[in-house]
């Protein structure tokens, strides 16, 4: 956002603040009907105490919007700072109106709220996981994201109660709060938005290990997805009867070109291979009838070779 645009969010805040201070400041020198009214006189006081909460509820948010301008922070981390400043002022509004009474009706009240938690205990989870995801911060708005057995998409908005997603197939998906904390997140857009990813290929033991690195090495140094800096490289996973197995590891830019760049690796290894005139090894299994066979016995069976 433009700094015009930061000072006009401040310009009712700071008006209705400088309001209210005028009129705690000026009380002594109003017409004597308006100070001996004590309700009025605590309104004015409650004004600034509001007022207040206003201003540096807006400041903060401005602050939080230039600390995340390649990340944005959720908007509910914004409403969740804003409701404890509010929360503050009204709190010491309270206890100014009532003095004393105020812990009482507090305590009074204690058997009600347990009761409506109780009632609302799931949206209570939803919230409270929501505003845990905003403190903690696992992932933002516009990041890729991995929720283990949920979803798999980027974030669009982090709000009180559920997280919306949008999937590589560009839909829409709502989870609660509650479901996505009690679950692992793999985060593909930070710390970078590049990260690595990895395929495996089976080849033949007759393709010495250092020629096959090298065919599918050269084959790979002409992808247009994935970064060639840092480079490709490849590692033996395993030595087995049926091949040798390559673990093929590469850069994708960005994660929702993850699809693209596998099926470009995929394709320039194959591309690379079959005119080295290697492949990967198959089994194959073959019956073969031999025809009927009569044993000593006088029985008949039927031979077969694999």
């Amino acid at each position: 956002m433009k700094p015009k645009h930061h000072l006009r969010r401040l310009i009712l805040p700071i008006a209705a603040l400088s309001l209210s201070i005028g009129l705690v400041a000026t009380q002594s020198n109003l017409p004597a009907f308006l100070t001996e009214n004590e309700t009025l006189l605590l309104l004015f006081t409650a004004a600034l105490y509001f007022s207040a909460a206003w201003v540096a509820s807006r400041v903060l948010a401005i602050a939080l919007d230039k600390a995340g301008k390649k990340r944005p922070f959720p908007r509910l981390l914004k409403d969740l700072v804003s409701a404890v400043l509010f929360m503050v002022a009204f709190t010491a509004t309270a206890a100014l109106y009532m003095g004393q009474g105020a812990i009482g009706a507090l305590a009074g009240s204690g058997i009600i709220l347990a009761l409506l938690g109780f009632a609302i205990r799931n949206v209570v989870a939803d919230t409270l996981s929501g505003i845990a995801l905003a403190i903690e911060a696992p992932f933002r708005i516009g990041d890729w994201i991995d929720i283990d057995t949920l979803a798999q998409g980027k974030a669009i908005e982090i709000g009180w109660r559920t997280t919306r997603l949008q999937t590589l197939d560009v839909t829409y998906m709502i989870l609660p709060n509650s479901q996505i904390a009690r679950q692992r997140i793999t985060n593909y857009s930070a710390p970078k938005r590049e990260f690595r990813a990895q395929l495996n290929i089976t080849l033949d033991h007759v393709l010495p290990i250092e020629k096959a690195r090298e065919i599918m090495l050269d084959g790979l140094s002409a992808a247009k997805l994935i970064q060639q800096d840092p480079a490709p490289d490849i590692r033996v996973r395993s030595y087995e009867e049926g091949g040798i197995s390559y673990t093929v590891r590469y850069w994708v830019p960005r994660f929702e070109r993850a699809v693209d760049c596998r099926d470009e690796v995929y394709s320039l290894i194959d591309d690379a291979l079959r005119k080295a005139g290697s492949i990967a090894p198959y089994r194959r299994i073959q019956l073969v009838s031999a025809g009927p066979e009569t044993g000593p016995d006088g029985t008949t069976t039927i031979k077969e070779a694999k």
